[in-house]
């Protein structure tokens, strides 16, 4: 809706004070403004009310783009299948649904196997009808054998991208903050699941709105406040009779044998579902026999389980075991396949028998996951029985490995010079399902000393990281992986993965740490190609701490390397970024003709940086060509979707406005870079963008709105360890107040 932009330059607000004042996320509001989503009603009520304006008169064409908009997208739903034989639970069933729709959060306890989850997930699905915006999922695997607990920050990383929101804050308040505001505009139920206690729940919990939580765990969370418990117990009797009765197929029963049976079982659903299928498959027993069966068997569960175990053959035995070492939260056939070196038909095949013995669950057609006391059963009888364990990880290891390798080269990336056949979506969606198990499978592959894996995973995932700047295990994968890769002389790879380690602490803006790890990467003797990027990253850093002159050698080294190697885009971006430099040492005329030079040898999105610089540079000297160069550039951007350099491409015409004396209309372009700018989380950004906008609200007189966004600058340089930006911004403010002090004189 068009009408929007001009509710929002009514307002004199920045598109954060704005959504604060309309009780919208930024990012949703910045969607809203920019035509990539039609609002809800209820949003433009809420925006028409922050101006004071009557919203009436905007309906006829809310209504139109409403219609004229695409169809919306499905409902999310995450959750797993819901059970058809669940039994039972109707009394909490009826206190967890009462509680969602007037609380709007609950916590579901009880004992492992009790059926927390199968509660939850019924629950989520009788209730989809009340939550449009979809069900979402999340396993926090509190006591998950062979698995930590989920941080909350990566816990918040993962809910968020269910969101598509792909670039996420760093810090764990911040991500708790943006998640509370995506949900406050939303109508979402998000089960939390096998949660280990309440701090690892707590930041996950919606703020105001109408979405709800339903959380389970194995302990009571008395601490957790606006979440009340709900425990559930065994089931009583008369429901495990039934349950065991639907899940064994029996048309009558013998009432004292069927006793022993529930005894052995504990009323626990798992345990109950395992017998029936027990006797199920064995049409020849009657319950009698089952209850001795069990009752020789030491141990409940152990029981339970080992009879299910029994009525399957050795080869199905075999596939259980070592599924008990399969890293990861769920896996597909052909990872069976990996792990137990059978044909995809074989595997098949023996998982359904698997499925229908309850040892396994089919979350969706041809994705299973074992249950968190059955996984501990298999991983326990696997160390037990199965002397090739350890090798079947590595053939599972080596399967992901392989596939991850397979998918990256179908995606398209400036380190390779052509991607290989294939749908780059499809390999995307790859990555996306399978992350959570090929993180599992680095972990797995670092304590098993299985070095291939662990060097060469974080590189196939290069691309995917790329575009979900702010992953949590990224660096942490990139350290082992080069500490790996020097172990293994493999220099070259250490340098490559060195320099992605300093990319992700760079755009983190963390540059003291960045610094270190591309000067690393350059005493590993890294190819001239990998040289001279490194040396055009080492500028920018230098240049982002100060280093003026350091920066401007290695931007020029950078140029001198991509010449040689015949890299004219590389070219491109050192002459660029070293009239950038040239520009911040006072040289305009010598900046300029750097920035010619380096449009003049790039083509198409490759002139952005020399276009913009040549923008800045000639802004004091010929406005007329300062403009037609940085609309080039943005116009650039925009015809191939670079949000990250339009809202750099805005920025700047906002400074060489300011230049030129038109502080208004720059305003305009620097609340547009930090519209563009909101969904990315980019650090770096940020802080160039905070103190050139503080610079153009000072010439604007707008000393307020100056002295908030210097604050925030020191704050973000004061946390970051960026002594240099933090002096530039004190700097500033001291002229800022003075500038201030004078205009309330006169």
């Amino acid at each position: 809706m068009a009408q929007l932009a001009g509710v929002k330059e009514l307002s004199g607000l920045s598109l954060r004070a704005l959504a604060r004042q309309a009780g919208l996320s930024s990012s949703s509001l910045s969607r809203y403004l920019t035509g990539r989503l039609v609002p809800p009603w209820e949003a433009v009520v809420a925006l028409c009310r922050v101006v004071g304006r009557d919203p009436r008169p905007l309906r006829a064409a809310w209504a139109e783009a409403a219609k004229a908009g695409a169809a919306p997208a499905p409902r999310r739903n995450d959750l797993p299948a819901d059970l058809f034989d669940f039994t039972g639970r109707e009394t909490e069933s009826a206190l967890v649904e009462e509680l969602l729709r007037t609380v709007g959060a609950v916590a579901i306890d009880g004992m492992a196997g009790v059926g927390k989850t199968s509660l939850a997930v019924r629950v989520a699905h009788r209730l989809a009808p009340a939550f449009p915006d979809g069900g979402l999922y999340l396993d926090l695997h509190g006591f998950t054998p062979g698995q930590e607990p989920v941080e909350p920050q990566v816990a918040l990383g993962r809910l968020l991208g269910a969101l598509e929101i792909t670039h996420l804050p760093a810090g764990a308040a911040e991500r708790a903050a943006l998640w509370r505001s995506e949900l406050s505009r939303r109508r979402a139920l998000v089960v939390l699941d096998n949660a280990v206690d309440a701090d690892q729940v707590r930041p996950l919990l919606p703020g105001t709105g109408k979405s709800a939580v339903l959380i389970t765990s194995r302990h009571r969370l008395v601490s957790l406040d606006g979440a009340p418990p709900v425990s559930l117990e065994p089931l009583a009797d008369a429901d495990a009779a039934h349950l065991f009765g639907r899940a064994a197929g029996l048309t009558h029963t013998d009432e004292e044998a069927v006793g022993q049976v529930l005894r052995q079982c504990g009323g626990l659903p798992l345990a109950l579902r395992m017998a029936g299928a027990r006797l199920r498959h064995r049409p020849g027993w009657t319950v009698a026999v089952l209850a001795e069966r069990l009752n020789d068997t030491p141990g409940r569960f152990d029981s339970v389980f080992g009879m299910s175990l029994q009525q399957l053959g050795a080869v199905q035995r075999r596939v259980f075991r070592l599924l008990g070492v399969l890293p990861g939260v769920d896996f597909d056939a052909a990872a069976a396949g990996a792990l137990t070196e059978m044909p995809a038909g074989r595997i098949g095949a023996v998982l359904e028998e698997l499925v229908d013995a309850h040892l396994v669950q089919e979350l969706s057609p041809g994705r299973y996951r074992m249950h968190d006391l059955i996984r501990r059963y298999a991983a326990e009888l696997a160390a037990a029985e199965e002397p090739q364990a350890n090798a079947a990880l590595r053939r599972v290891l080596n399967h992901y490995l392989a596939q991850a390798l397979a998918h990256d080269r179908t995606l398209p990336s400036p380190y390779r010079r052509q991607p290989s056949p294939g749908d780059p979506a499809q390999a995307m969606a790859w990555f996306d399902l399978e992350y959570v198990n090929l993180v599992a499978c680095f972990d797995a592959a670092a304590r098993l000393g299985a070095d291939e894996v662990v060097a060469d995973l974080p590189q196939a995932m290069r691309v995917w990281f790329f575009r979900h700047r702010g992953t949590d295990d990224q660096a942490r994968l990139l350290e082992t992986a080069a500490d790996t890769a020097a172990r293994l002389g493999r220099h070259q790879q250490r340098a490559a993965l060195l320099a992605d380690l300093g990319y992700a602490r760079a755009v983190a803006g963390r540059l003291t740490e960045a610094l270190l790890a591309y000067e690393s990467a350059e005493q590993s003797g890294p190819d001239d190609d990998l040289a001279a990027g490194l040396a055009l990253r080492i500028g920018l850093v230098r240049r982002d701490l100060g280093d003026l002159e350091a920066a401007q050698a290695h931007l020029r080294r950078a140029r001198h390397l991509f010449e040689k190697i015949g890299h004219p885009a590389g070219q491109s971006q050192a002459l660029a970024f070293d009239g950038w430099v040239t520009l911040l040492l006072g040289c305009h005329r010598e900046a300029a003709e750097l920035a010619r030079a380096s449009v003049a040898v790039a083509d198409g999105p490759a002139r952005i940086t020399g276009l913009v610089t040549l923008g800045v540079a000639l802004a004091s000297q010929d406005p007329a060509t300062s403009l037609r160069a940085l609309q080039d550039a943005l116009q650039l951007s925009e015809q191939h979707n670079l949000q990250h350099n339009q809202a750099w491409c805005h920025n700047y015409l906002g400074v060489a406005l300011r230049i030129m004396g038109s502080p208004d209309k720059a305003l305009e372009h620097h609340r547009r870079a930090f519209e563009l700018l909101e969904p990315l989380a980019e650090i770096q950004m940020e802080i160039d963008f905070l103190h050139t906008f503080a610079e153009t609200c000072r010439a604007a007189g707008r000393y307020d709105e100056a002295l908030t966004l210097l604050e925030r600058t020191i704050t973000i340089a004061t946390e970051l360890g960026r002594p240099y930006d933090e002096r530039l911004a004190r700097a500033a403010r001291e002229v800022v107040v003075a500038n201030a002090a004078g205009g309330s004189e006169a």
